[in-house]
């Protein structure tokens, strides 16, 4: 698999499975608007009581259809978790009360969730180890373009001279669902990962599965390496692995890896968490926008995000995992504490202000999607999709916090002393960020995910067959 050129079959996989990021930020940014508000006249905590359980959902989903991906394998769960999420969806502009919305967003929140433990694990299992860095963060970064297209459908759902109030949202929450459809029709078509076959005993499927893969990669123009004899390796059957054993490996056999993956998750969940959630308090509160202003302003944030993946991706596999990782925390950091020392001379207007938070963020979000790469490539294969599950929890639950700090930090818009200082701490912990990962990150770029970490299934020198 690793020593694949790339095919048609390869863009098959990153249509397929990159497709759920595109969702999740499409889905966010329409529930974000609120148009179901004033139909159920809620409070504006009961509306951003719709986004914390969607995000429960997503710890949820996460825990339980990241143990079952590893279990029950990756297809399996690529499937089911987006069927859930395109049925709660779908049902949710159905809804006949807030309590039947809230309901669906939970449960799409769960499909999500699961998205994220499944899909970065096939991914990377099915994508040859030159491109798998750069394909894995541009993935991830499409969770932007997901809230752009978001953004942009709001503008025309939401407005009440071309729908009704009660019909417009309605009909945004249908978006997702239909195109998800078509999703489901190609993830159809996608293999298991022959890695996970391999480890639960089904060595002849798995074989099948990759002559299946080589014969389309040559029939679409590939040509195959010949593989080394040196590098075969002779796996066991492993069951479900017990909760025990993932302590071990976590915290006894690569605690430098879990410090590595805890930190990159806690820091760019904390800092988007931050920035995202606060940014229209900011242009509202300290550059007089209006509400409806603000929106525009979210498209160069969003495409700044979704560029950044996409432009620095390729590095990542050719500079280094640990040194780009350094470079888009650090440069971020630094591009953010300037932005801070401008903010609090008041030398910034709106457009300069979102000009910052675009180059900030054109590092950060690559960063970011690093943080998902690292920790679903540097855990052993039996793990992997529990291992990304838990360390996504652990960011989702730290970034947590972020938005209410930050809220209070921007207050009635006043005294921009200490909106600054959190500015200057958002900067500090993604600096950190990276020099963890700098000091104790894996070099894994361009190797296999066997060659990275052994699988625990792997026979040793003088073990009993």
């Amino acid at each position: 698999m690793d020593r694949l050129p790339w095919t048609r079959f390869h863009w098959s996989i990153v249509v397929g499975l990159g497709f759920s990021w595109v969702l999740d930020g499409l889905e966010i940014q329409i529930v974000a608007s609120a148009g179901f508000q004033k139909e159920f006249g809620l409070a504006a905590a009961e509306v951003g009581i719709t986004a914390t359980v969607y995000l429960i959902g997503q710890v949820i989903g996460a825990l339980v259809f990241g143990r079952l991906s590893d279990r029950l394998g990756r297809k399996k769960l690529f499937l089911l978790t987006l069927a859930i999420y395109l049925i709660a969806s779908g049902l949710a502009g159905l809804a006949p009360n807030y309590e039947i919305l809230l309901v669906c967003r939970f449960i799409a929140g769960a499909g999500i969730g699961g998205e994220y433990a499944a899909i970065n694990s096939a991914i990377d299992e099915l994508i040859p180890a030159k491109y798998r860095g750069r394909v894995d963060i541009a993935i991830n970064g499409t969770y932007w373009g997901g809230a752009a297209l978001g953004t942009a459908f709001n503008f025309f759902f939401l407005n009440e001279s071309i729908f009704a109030e009660n019909v417009g949202w309605r009909l945004a929450f249908f978006i997702g669902p239909v195109l998800g459809i078509l999703i489901i029709f190609l993830r159809r078509h996608i293999p298991e990962s022959p890695r996970w076959l391999m480890t639960h005993g089904r060595e002849e499927e798995a074989e099948r599965t990759v002559d299946d893969i080589e014969g389309r990669v040559e029939r679409e123009g590939g040509t195959l390496e010949k593989v080394d004899d040196s590098q075969a390796i002779e796996l066991k059957t492993t069951g479900s692995i017990p909760f025990r054993v993932i302590a071990r490996v976590l915290l006894k056999d690569y605690p430098k890896r879990t410090l590595v993956g805890a930190t990159m998750m806690i820091t760019q969940s904390f800092l988007y968490n931050a920035i995202f959630f606060t940014y229209a308090l900011v242009l509202q509160n300290f550059y007089g926008l209006d509400s409806s202003t603000t929106q525009l302003y979210f498209f160069p944030f969003a495409i700044g995000n979704l560029v950044g993946p996409f432009v620095l991706g390729h590095f990542f596999d050719v500079w280094g995992r640990r040194n780009m990782i350094l470079l888009t925390y650090g440069v971020s950091g630094v591009v953010l504490a300037i932005s801070a020392v401008l903010f609090q001379a008041d030398m910034l207007t709106a457009t300069t202000q979102t000009i910052f938070w675009c180059v900030a963020f054109f590092f950060a979000s690559a960063g970011a999607s690093s943080a998902y790469l690292t920790v679903s490539e540097i855990f052993p294969l039996e793990l992997r999709s529990q291992a990304i599950s838990y360390f996504f929890i652990i960011g989702q639950l730290a970034g947590a916090f972020a938005p209410t700090i930050y809220g209070i930090l921007v207050g009635d818009g006043t005294d921009r002393g200490p909106l600054t200082i959190g500015y200057f701490l958002g900067a500090a912990i993604m600096i950190v960020g990276g020099i963890v990962a700098k000091i104790f990150g894996v070099d894994a770029e361009r190797q296999s995910l066997e060659a990275i970490t052994k699988p625990l299934s792997l026979y040793e020198t003088g073990t009993a067959r």
